[in-house]
């Protein structure tokens, strides 16, 4: 069995105990969580933020005058201009709290980009898109007459960057593209793909959903106009999600839904909106997910962007080069640079068995499409097998991920 070294520098274990579930067992096995790219486990520090305000702060915001309310919404708004400074917003005003990646791309849809849209207009993905970053843009293509087109990749799972540049033209009304492929692990070069699109004036979204888990983002430097991620995916809480905008872009845009708090004056013919960020958050906001949001991007950083990337990379070379000494065995996506992701097919073998086969021996992996059609048609497979690792995971995890792989090879050969 290949075996790879993690650096010893990094307290694995130290960090494994803050995390509560880390601990339990599955089907009388110890847990191997790799599903981090479906939703990654939260550390004791989320946890205690979003259990401390319901037992001591909680009452709504931006309402009372009271000590809970004042109390309540200073908290809030910190963790606002917390989330801002861990992505580089400019301003913490640019930073919109939604449900998650999903709700801020079809605001963006809906609130941006459907006005400008005439027929015969085009909307540009990519064929590595997640389902949340092309139904949207569908929708209002399909109102408008406009169309949704995706840039090629090669077959190694990379975008093709002169087929992409082809494709922006005077019909393009919008560049919506993923930060990392949640299949494939590949890190698209984004700063270039900004550069482009904007030579043409083209607007931009990225979905950084798999990005932000990884390493630290910066969105002005990117100079992207619009950037999402969902909390669930960062060691944060589900139910809570980041649109970053530019400040003149968000202001010039529609309330996405009515309510109160994004209100100035309401009249029973009429009403005018607040400013940003209230104009985009009606009603009683997710606060106990935001405080836990801000109490993730802490914890990450306690623990070191640096030293989050020499773990997780590891393990997944670890991985990748367990699973290329296995017969039979295809791996999807680029050999590096790459995200801690690996997609994967084993001859003969249906995912969906290998999942039930591993989930037997406590392994939790995920087997599917992965909410990703469109790119397994380009790889020509209904379906793969995907294990996605995060800095708690260590080389004993993989190796019980391989030998179980190994079992379920045994029982179908």
């Amino acid at each position: 069995m290949h075996t790879t070294s993690i650096p010893t520098a990094f307290d694995v274990t130290a960090v494994r105990s803050d995390f509560p579930i880390l601990d339990r067992e599955v089907h009388g096995k110890p847990l191997v969580y790799l599903d981090n790219a479906a939703t990654a486990q939260k550390p004791q520090a989320v946890i205690d933020a979003v259990s401390h305000f319901y037992a001591h702060e909680n009452a709504n915001i931006h309402r009372g005058v009271h000590t809970l309310s004042v109390e309540a919404t200073q908290r809030y708004d910190a963790a606002r201009a917390r989330i801002a400074q861990a992505i580089g917003a400019p301003e913490a005003r640019e930073v919109i709290f939604v449900r998650g990646a999903t709700e801020a791309i079809n605001l963006v849809a809906q609130c941006f980009l459907k006005d400008q849209l005439a027929p015969g207009d085009e909307i540009l993905v990519t064929q590595m898109e997640h389902h949340a970053n092309i139904v949207p843009w569908q929708l209002v293509a399909r109102e408008k007459g406009a169309t949704v087109r995706a840039a090629p990749i090669s077959d190694a799972g990379e975008i093709d960057l002169a087929a992409y540049e082809s494709a922006l033209n005077k019909r393009t009304r919008m560049v919506a593209f993923g930060h990392i492929s949640n299949v494939l692990g590949t890190i698209n070069p984004v700063a270039e793909m900004v550069r482009l699109a904007k030579a043409r004036g083209i607007p931009i979204l990225i979905d950084g959903a798999q990005a932000v888990p990884h390493g630290p983002v910066n969105v002005a430097a990117l100079e992207c106009d619009f950037y999402t991620f969902s909390g669930h995916k960062v060691f944060g809480p589900d139910g809570i999600g980041v649109l970053y905008g530019k400040a003149d872009l968000l202001n010039a845009m529609p309330p996405y839904q009515g309510g109160g708090d994004m209100i100035e004056r309401v009249r029973i013919d009429e009403s005018t909106y607040r400013s940003i960020p209230e104009r985009f958050e009606a009603g009683t906001p997710n606060i106990s997910a935001a405080l836990g949001l801000a109490a993730a991007f802490d914890y990450l950083e306690s623990v070191g962007w640096e030293a989050i990337h020499t773990q997780e990379q590891a393990v997944l070379q670890a991985a990748m080069s367990g699973l290329h000494d296995m017969k039979g065995v295809t791996v999807y996506g680029p050999q590096a640079p790459r995200a801690a992701v690996v997609s994967f097919a084993l001859q003969g073998v249906h995912p969906h068995d290998i999942g039930t086969f591993l989930d037997q021996d406590g392994v939790a992996i995920r087997v599917g499409h992965h909410c990703a059609q469109p790119l397994m048609d380009r790889l020509g497979v209904p379906a793969t097998t995907r294990a996605s690792f995060a800095f708690y995971n260590t080389a004993e995890e993989v190796e019980v991920f391989l030998r179980s792989l190994k079992k379920v090879q045994g029982f179908f050969s």
